[in-house]
């Protein structure tokens, strides 16, 4: 990790989804430049060990903790953001970035499947708003980040779930801002494309889901982890303090081109039956 700049000491961070890949990743941002950071998730032995990862590389004074939380649990949520805003006194600093998602026929999704993923991205955003925003109001001010996506924009077929998650975290983000703006606290979004981590694994080891995404990108690769947690560490800090409601493609200029399709994901879970469009009665 690179010396600690201390622009962010003294604040108050919580990453929802802290556990692993991108939510890890911004936490590790946040430290780097002196904030307090508590991350959470549902799997306590995963956010122990990351929690550990995280407090040897932390700078003094940076404060380090984990607590187990679902998103989607109103209580969880807030016990999650009483504890992100012990270290500091206060919270300033929060990034809803815990979800999921499905691949199936839209007429084939389940009432159970569609809750999930509503519950999980949607519904886990707004809590996670509800109260570190009410928390950053009465630290006097702060800034949040939702993890969004290209497919909250732009279609995904075989993703209808997931697409409206994300399409509803973009406009919650657009209202949170207008309202909480007067108590200077900001709120934004980023949308990113594909970006390599465990979750896109599957993905990444396809070829024909590969050619869904490269010629469509201006730029020509697959993002990282750096990519995102750097604008997410961008948006949180004083240098964007003029930038709220924001809704930031981050795609490789993806959403400047049509979307991927599932189909092939989908086939392999649904086989030729997904020709049909309707499901088996």
């Amino acid at each position: 990790m690179t010396s600690s700049t201390g622009i962010l000491s003294g604040k108050g961070a919580l990453v929802t989804g802290g556990g692993s890949g991108i939510g890890l990743h911004i936490a590790r941002y946040l430290l780097r430049d002196g904030a307090s950071v508590t991350i959470c998730g549902r799997t306590a032995d995963k956010l122990q060990a990351a929690a550990a990862q995280l407090e040897a590389e932390a700078h003094a004074g940076s404060a380090v903790q984990w607590i187990a939380a679902d998103v989607s649990d109103e209580d969880q949520v807030a016990a999650a953001v009483a504890r992100a805003a012990e270290p500091e006194g206060g919270l300033h600093l929060a990034v809803a970035n815990a979800g999921g998602g499905s691949v199936g026929p839209f007429l084939w999704t389940s009432k159970a499947e569609w809750d999930g993923v509503i519950g999980g991205n949607l519904t886990g955003t707004f809590l996670t708003f509800k109260h570190a925003g009410a928390a950053i109001v009465r630290s006097g001010g702060g800034s949040m980040v939702a993890i969004s996506s290209l497919a909250g924009h732009v279609v995904h077929p075989y993703m209808a779930p997931y697409c409206a998650s994300k399409a509803g975290i973009d406009m919650l983000v657009k209202v949170a801002a207008d309202e909480l703006g007067r108590a200077d606290v900001r709120v934004n979004s980023v949308q990113p494309g594909i970006v390599s981590t465990e979750l896109m694994d599957p993905v990444m080891g396809m070829d024909d889901m590969l050619a869904e995404y490269l010629p469509n990108m201006p730029l020509g690769r697959v993002g990282d982890v750096d990519d995102v947690a750097s604008a997410v560490r961008f948006l949180l800090g004083p240098e964007s303090g003029w930038l709220t409601g924001v809704n930031l493609p981050l795609d490789g200029g993806h959403h400047l081109r049509g979307g991927p399709s599932y189909e092939p994901i989908a086939r392999l879970l649904y086989g030729d039956a997904v020709d049909s469009v309707a499901p088996p009665t």
